[in-house]
């Protein structure tokens, strides 16, 4: 495409968005929408409320997430967030086509609707619909090797050989950077925990943000954190409203461990590293090694301190290849989606995947 795309990987906990040609993304804000009751409409009915960005602190208890675990569960929430960002865009750029980077999960009904939005609503001129798997691919330079997706809503793996997917040897684990902020939730505030409360909300993100890393060996993190004298490390407290200090716990610390020994957190699933294992032994036994030498990790989650140490240690062991693991990170790969993406949208190669108004307009008569 020859003009500037806007980009939008919507993801279940947060949206990025911007022009393609940049190195990451001029827009990120959590996926939230809330409702407000207006004077005419004052109850819990959905009739003539409004809907606006974020967390009204006037009205915290109104807030939800749009999409769940890579699922549109409210399109009028994600229409809103939609039209801000090309609101905000299309100031200077007014006739940008748009590529929007979607969930596998998505059904081909959800690709109707997104169409149908774009189009028909927001007036796109033409639109690409990527997988953000392949985008995160794209991001790395690389065309074969295993992309580890780690976001709020999903954990995903899924192999590549020649910007081919394997489908066959995909693997998606409902378990991420969500549960993470639930165990936190319930293991920091018990019985008054209150997942709309913005002082809860602060301090589960602040804890997971700057005081939670992944350990190389359970067992042995356990055991030097439990024998640290209390008040020894200032990393362990947070503050309560009034001032006070609380101690946070060996567990709460580790809490990223849950990636790595969900069971412990009693979740379902194999650990990331075995569902990585699992998926490359799917594929032919000729790609292994090339496969497990081109291991990309990205997502939020794997910004833990610890993380890709502890994923290469993991499947280094468990791999019966006789090539070593090697992960491949980027400083920005909480953003290789929308690093995928922002190149894919001057690739001519994609050329045929868009859609145009006109053709869009020309199937609906079909």
């Amino acid at each position: 495409m020859a003009t500037r795309t806007i980009i939008i990987d919507h993801g279940s906990g947060f949206l990025k968005a911007g022009l393609s040609g940049w190195n990451e993304p001029q827009m990120v804000f959590p996926s939230i929408v809330n409702y407000i009751p207006c004077r005419e409409n004052p109850g819990p009915s959905y009739a003539q409320r409004r809907v606006s960005l974020g967390i009204d602190i006037y009205n915290p208890d109104t807030f939800s997430y749009p999409i769940e675990r890579g699922r549109i569960l409210n399109w009028e929430g994600v229409e809103h967030i939609w039209s801000f960002v090309l609101e905000k865009h299309r100031q200077e750029h007014e006739d940008s086509p748009v590529l929007i980077a979607e969930s596998p999960r998505r059904e081909p009904v959800d690709r109707q609707k997104t169409l149908e939005i774009m189009f028909e609503l927001l007036d796109v001129p033409s639109i690409l619909l990527a997988n953000q798997m392949e985008m995160s691919l794209y991001a790395s330079g690389l065309l074969t090797g295993v992309v580890v997706d780690s976001g709020y809503g999903l954990t995903r793996v899924q192999p590549f050989h020649l910007g081919r997917s394997l489908l066959s040897s995909a693997k998606t684990l409902e378990f991420a950077g969500q549960d993470l902020s639930d165990y936190l939730f319930r293991s920091l505030f018990k019985e008054d925990c209150n997942r709309h409360n913005l002082f809860q909300l602060e301090t589960v993100a602040t804890t997971q943000m700057s005081k939670c890393y992944v350990p190389q060996n359970l067992a042995e993190a356990l055991d030097f954190r439990q024998s640290l004298p209390s008040g020894s490390d200032e990393n362990n407290t947070y503050h309560l409203p009034d001032g006070a200090l609380v101690e946070l716990t060996p567990m709460q610390r580790l809490a990223p461990e849950m990636f790595f020994s969900p069971q412990v957190f009693d979740l379902q699933g194999p650990s990331i590293s075995q569902a990585v294992v699992d998926s490359v032994k799917t594929c032919e036994t000729s790609m292994h090694p090339i496969l497990t030498s081109h291991v990309m990790a990205c997502g939020g989650n794997t910004l833990y301190p610890g993380f890709t140490k502890r994923l290469y240690k993991e499947l280094t062991a468990d791999l019966l290849t006789p090539t070593k693991a090697t992960i491949w990170v980027g400083s920005n790969r909480n953003f290789s989606v929308w690093l995928g993406a922002s190149v894919v949208a001057h690739l001519s190669t994609y050329r045929s995947e868009w859609m145009t108004r006109e053709e869009y307009d020309e199937s609906m008569r079909v």
